[in-house]
């Protein structure tokens, strides 16, 4: 139960997040992971380090692969365990492209600044 009421506030923080005025929408950040995922490979990104980058990549694994910590046919976690890696992904991915595409905007405007 309390797991299930933290997930719930994970995703509700990072849905305010995303429509927060003034911050980059939905699609600006979801077309931004890429850039992202390849200025923090080439160590042009200081924003996120490569450690959260690998734990971000293995949750991608996780949910991707046919193997499960807790099997599907157990269906109350073995669904759960992935929903919660899901949200976990998606909230860490949302945030940190937003923080990406504002340290573009930072980086460009600094270039026609200066």
């Amino acid at each position: 139960m309390m797991a299930k009421a933290a997930r719930a506030a994970a995703a509700w923080r990072t849905y305010r997040e995303v429509t927060k005025p003034g911050t980059p929408g939905l699609m600006t950040r979801v077309r931004a992971i890429p850039r992202m995922v390849g200025a923090v490979m080439r160590g042009r990104y200081a924003g996120m380090g490569k450690g959260k980058l690998a734990m971000m990549g293995m949750g991608v694994l996780y949910i991707l692969s046919p193997l499960d910590v807790f099997p599907e046919f157990l269906l109350a976690i073995g669904v759960v365990d992935d929903f919660g890696v899901f949200l976990w992904l998606a909230a860490s991915l949302l945030g940190e492209s937003g923080r990406y595409v504002e340290h573009e905007r930072q980086v460009i405007q600094g270039r026609l600044a200066g």
